[in-house]
């Protein structure tokens, strides 16, 4: 009986060992293991081992990244506005001694460091910088944060500012403000509409009347070429006739006589034609500046004739 009971025990302390001795390691952790007080190793996912009550697990660090959130701090703006900031930092271990021997908490420091470089960084700036600037506020707090936590085995990945929270008369000064921007824009934008209207309007005239203008050119011009045209053929029609005519008299050998009266004839018909312009030939021309000549040797004549008469026979 005694056997059995001291076997059972020697089986209890073997189990005991070994689960004092295997250790099981999870995916994105690793053991701080120390030996006798002092940093042995860092024991990576998988299986590891170590010896009973010398080596002891100081810490189980997480590589997984990391969230700390920041509660909400008031930060004086370089303008003296009383404004409240709510941060969130995303943050990663890249060296677990680091993290476990270098600082008491990390995340304590991390805080701390946030709250302070928060307020250095809004407190150089005016109050309308910060809600247009968040992205610049968190590049220089990720950079000042990163340097700062190098030396603790530590990487800043983001930081992001959830939320600026300005005093309540800030907030209803700054709302009325927006209200009467908002209308400001809205009448300019109705102003430019109206303005965009007319200028189309006018536009639209001015190429109207244009349009009308050339219109009114190209009929004027089309209107003048017919009757140009119609000028041209009245009178080439005439031409015509008068050289059928002509060629009729020279067939016929007339005199001189005849020739000159059908010359006159025609020309009465030419000059009684809708043609503002007459053309006429060169032998027409010579047949009225005979009949000119029979006219002046005529009313010489007529003269003689005259005072040749006895006075006797006028008493008569």
């Amino acid at each position: 009986m005694t056997g059995i009971i001291i076997g059972i025990v020697v089986f209890a302390i073997v189990v005991f060992l070994l689960f004092k001795t295997i250790k099981v390691v999870k995916q994105s952790e690793v053991y701080i293991i120390e030996r006798l007080g002092k940093f042995h190793k860092v024991a990576d996912a998988g299986l590891t081992i170590i010896i009973p009550f010398i080596d002891h697990i100081r810490s189980i660090v997480s590589l997984k990244q990391q969230t700390l959130d920041i509660q909400p701090q008031e930060v004086i703006t370089k303008d003296n506005v009383t404004i409240t900031i709510d941060t969130v930092v995303f943050y990663k271990i890249i060296d677990p001694a680091k993290a476990v021997y270098e600082i008491q908490s990390l995340k304590k420091g991390i805080e701390y460091l946030a709250i302070t470089t928060i307020r250095d960084i809004v407190g150089k700036m005016l109050l309308d910088e910060t809600f247009s600037s968040r992205d610049m506020i968190n590049d220089r707090l990720k950079a000042s944060l990163d340097d700062s936590t190098f030396q603790w085995g530590c990487r800043i990945d983001r930081v992001e500012i959830k939320d600026i929270t300005p005093p309540p008369d800030i907030r209803d000064a700054m709302e009325k403000e927006m209200n009467a921007e908002r209308n400001k824009r809205a009448l300019i934008l109705e102003a430019e509409g109206k303005k965009q209207s007319a200028i189309t309007l006018a536009e639209g005239k001015k190429a109207a009347a244009i349009l009308e203008a050339e219109a009114e050119k190209e009929a004027r011009i089309r209107k003048a070429a017919g009757e140009a045209d119609a000028i041209r053929q009245v009178a080439a029609a005439k031409a015509e006739e008068i050289h059928k005519v002509y060629d009729a008299m020279m067939k016929a050998k007339p005199d001189e006589k005849l020739v000159q009266l059908k010359s006159l004839e025609a020309l009465k018909d030419v000059a009684n034609g809708e043609a503002n312009k007459v053309f006429i030939p060169f032998d027409a021309t010579s047949a009225l500046g005979s009949l000119g000549a029979i006219k002046e040797v005529m009313e010489k004549d007529e003269k003689n004739k005259i005072a040749t008469v006895p006075p006797e026979t006028e008493q008569k």
